[in-house]
């Protein structure tokens, strides 16, 4: 019987065995992770305090979807932490108070959490095994 979770994420032998994309691919997809951990910060921001709890969960999942979308584009860790870069200068800028004593982020547990769990689902993306072109992660081969 196979497990649903090797079906959808693939096993680590099928991983290590992926091409890595082209270059100029590979730094495209890093663009477009950018952008999109930097929209997925903006938006985890409202989504948490509009829907709470369920926006905080919604929120976690989608950064751990878009490193994990990062990961098996590139084949590369990078691709995994492209997002998070993305992610974590737009809350720098969320974070900070406006001089009107305006914030985006409220205190209360949601925002905290969301603050401070919302790297994990990346650093959890970034520790997979994957194909790299510098041969970090990847298992050495015997002779």
């Amino acid at each position: 019987m196979s497990n649903p979770l090797h079906t959808l994420l693939g096993t680590r032998a099928q991983r290590l065995a992926e091409p890595l994309p082209a270059r100029p691919v590979r730094i495209a997809w890093y663009a477009v992770l950018f952008l999109l951990g930097a929209l997925g910060s903006l938006c985890g921001c409202f989504v948490q305090a509009l829907w709470s709890p369920a926006g905080l969960v919604f929120a976690l999942i989608a950064n751990g979807a878009v490193s994990y979308l990062g990961l098996r584009a590139t084949g590369t860790k990078l691709g995994a932490g492209v997002p998070l870069i993305g992610w974590f200068l737009v809350l720098l800028v969320l974070l900070s108070p406006r001089p009107e004593g305006d914030f985006v982020l409220a205190n209360g547990l949601d925002s905290y959490v969301y603050v401070l769990g919302g790297w994990l689902p990346g650093l959890i993306c970034a520790t997979l095994p994957t194909r790299s072109p510098f041969t970090f992660g990847i298992p050495r081969q015997r002779d």
